[in-house]
């Protein structure tokens, strides 16, 4: 659970009682009376702590826990991790991975419908309650109609890129059925409610309200937004759906590039943000200059959980290793002076975790790393921490690649049964905006410029400057910058779909880890495979099905064809 303020006690109080009126219905229903009460309504400081709970919506979502339920599950169905149970529940994301065909309009497997939409209707009861009774200036009813819709824009930015096409709704429902509109028009209503966002919401905030919205993050989302219908109108064209609702028209590329570009730029110049000097670091710093939109947590009450399921097993009894990298993530990571890592390259094959780039040991825990005062043996010879082959056992607590996760974990948390974790989610952080301002700067062929954005990401780790001269090849080493900075942060999957390659990278492969053995003078790695039977991607995932129930409730919403 998030924490923002002191206030929080009052906050849930409040929460508590207006819950007690909410129905359970999410497009349906007539609006009723309960948010005119004066309690609610009185002041601005009474809208301020109901505005302040509208930030519960993100909560699901901290540590790439949704759509699946489960930390970093969406990275697990790429080439960045591999999860170590073969059982429903902490081995969900592999059996999706492995059977495509259980996904279905009655069981979807990857969606947020519901939540979105109970969401989505909460922002409309305040905005529609704030408007006929908040005691309140003009200037404070914009301003927290700004961090209303830029919280509605994040929950149908996920509909999005999970459905493309759906339900757009600014206002209370009336009780009549509705139907979806257009990608194209849902991208454009993200993007108008982020830009009302940005114009209005104030550029910093004062401690007292730290994690809420500000200019930078609205600005943030929009360029994310903007990239991702880009991405879906250069690369789609209408291959993988056939209903008349997905897609966005290959026209409209240029300018939904040159919006992200400019979103971007203004994050950028704003003069807020800046790059951490120390990348490993800034994940558990609550108070990084790198952080845009975070989620903060404060113990002993108000903590979360990835340090119990993720650290080596050797820190907390009943845990760890849910989800570890994969060898195909390691291998990524360049070596500390720019070279590309290699197996076939003597030198490296033979030590091949000394002298990689910093992110590299700020990401992954390997075999002699040092970690909370001892050295890792991911050896099989070691019986807790050690390589187990996985399906050995159903949920083994053992690394199945040779690796494990080591960023965003406290390596100060001696203790993880007792005090939970603290450290902060980073919904989006200002390397993220550079990334976006090279792709999208790169896709308006405008190379130079978007060489200074990216070389910002990799001269942070002490890494060369990219030498890509064509948009072909900048987007290469825009793809491997993503996949090595943004690792375990829940981008891979998605950056996968949007570009249109999941079908290519993720279809009828397997991927491995590496098995270190001792013998005698060293160690030998073995690659090795830790799937066991093929993953896939069908075409038809680019636009996930929308759950059954709601096509029969809803008669005026058709379902997404092929599903």
């Amino acid at each position: 659970m998030t924490t923002f303020c002191s206030n929080i006690k009052n906050a849930l109080l409040l929460l508590l009682v207006m819950a007690a009126g909410m129905q359970a219905c999410k497009l349906d229903g007539m609006p009723g009376d309960r948010y005119t009460d004066a309690a609610i309504w009185k002041n601005a400081s009474s809208v301020d702590l109901y505005m302040y709970g509208m930030y519960d919506q993100f909560k699901p979502f901290s540590f790439g826990q949704f759509p699946i339920g489960y930390s970093n599950a969406t990275d697990a169905l790429t080439d960045l991790e591999k999860y170590t149970s073969n059982t429903t529940g902490n081995g969900t994301v592999n059996k999706l991975a492995y059977n495509p065909g259980q996904v279905n309009a009655t069981a979807p497997g990857i969606s947020v419908w519901d939540a979105a939409y109970v969401n989505i209707r909460r922002i409309n009861e305040f905005l529609n309650g704030m408007q006929l009774y908040a005691k309140i200036t003009d200037e404070q009813k914009v301003q927290y109609e700004a961090e209303a819709r830029y919280i509605r824009a994040y929950s149908y930015f996920w509909l999005a890129r999970i459905n493309g096409s759906v339900i757009l709704m600014d206002h209370l429902p009336t009780g009549q059925s509705m139907a979806r509109s257009s990608e194209e028009e849902v991208w454009n209503f993200i993007a108008k409610d982020l830009s009302f966002a940005a114009a209005h919401l104030p550029k910093e905030r004062p401690a007292a309200q730290k994690g809420r919205a500000t200019q930078g993050a609205a600005y943030g989302l929009l360029a994310r937004a903007w990239l991702y219908a880009a991405s879906v109108a250069e690369y789609d064209n209408k291959q993988f759906n056939k209903d008349p609702l997905t897609g966005v028209p290959a026209a409209q590329k240029l300018e939904y590039y040159q919006h992200a570009a400019d979103a971007a730029a203004a994050v950028i110049t704003s003069g807020v943000y800046d790059l951490e000097a120390d990348y490993g670091k800034l994940f558990t710093n609550a108070n990084s200059k790198e952080a845009i939109f975070a989620l903060y947590y404060q113990r002993p009450g108000v903590t979360h959980q990835l340090d119990y399921f993720f650290c080596p097993p050797a820190d907390v009894d009943g845990g760890g290793a849910t989800g570890v990298p994969t060898a195909e993530l390691v291998n990524e990571y360049e070596m500390a002076d720019g070279r590309k890592f290699s197996w076939s390259e003597t030198d490296m094959a033979a030590d091949p975790y000394a002298n990689r780039e910093p992110r590299f040991y700020a990401t992954v825990l390997y075999n002699g790393a040092s970690w909370k005062g001892r050295t890792l043996n991911t050896t099989p010879d070691d019986e807790k921490e050690g390589y187990i082959d996985f399906k050995v056992a159903t949920d083994p607590r053992k690394t199945v690649t040779g690796y494990y996760v080591r960023k965003m974990l406290d390596e100060t948390n001696k203790d993880i049964l007792v005090q939970g974790s603290n450290q902060p989610w980073i919904e989006m952080r200002y390397a993220e905006i550079l990334l976006i301002h090279a792709e999208a700067l790169t896709k308006l062929n405008r190379i130079p410029e978007a060489k200074i954005s990216l070389d910002k990401v990799r001269n942070r780790v002490h890494l060369p400057g990219v030498v890509a001269a064509t948009p072909d090849a900048m987007m290469a080493a825009i793809e491997h910058e993503r996949k090595v900075e943004l690792a375990f942060e829940g981008h891979r999957y998605w950056d996968l779909r949007r570009w249109r390659k999941a079908h290519i990278v993720l279809n009828n492969v397997r991927f491995h880890g590496h098995k270190v053995t001792a013998n005698g003078n060293g160690y030998d790695y073995t690659e090795v495979d830790c799937d066991k039977e093929n993953r896939y991607f069908p075409t038809s995932f680019y636009y996930m099905p929308i759950t059954q129930d709601e096509i029969i409730k809803n008669p005026a919403m058709k379902q997404i064809q092929g599903w």
